[in-house]
């Protein structure tokens, strides 16, 4: 799921208020960020976070478990990028940083 917040704030500030951790970014303007839900790694809300100015457009998904690499590379990935689950963390997200 994605979606655009207006916001006046910096990265880690951002991921405080919403529970995220920050676990890798590019050139400072992309961030890749996470909330897990179990003490274990999955499953967890994963979201990728590109800032263009104020302006931070948030990618958001689910992922259910690690995802499985083939032998050929093949990459199976186990998110969510939509339902109720997924949009009730994006109104979450939206409702901490008073959007």
């Amino acid at each position: 799921m994605d979606f655009t917040l207006n916001i006046q704030e910096n990265i880690a500030s951002i991921s405080r208020k919403i529970g995220y951790m920050i676990i890798d970014n590019r050139d400072n303007t992309q961030y890749n960020l996470v909330r897990k839900l179990q003490l274990n790694n999955f499953p967890r809300f994963h979201a990728y976070v590109k800032q263009q100015g104020y302006d931070f457009i948030f990618s958001l998904h689910l992922d259910q478990k690690a995802p499985i690499y083939g032998a050929k590379g093949v990459h199976a990935h186990n998110g969510e990028y939509f339902g109720p689950v997924v949009e009730t963390e994006a109104d979450r997200i939206k409702q901490l940083l008073g959007k």
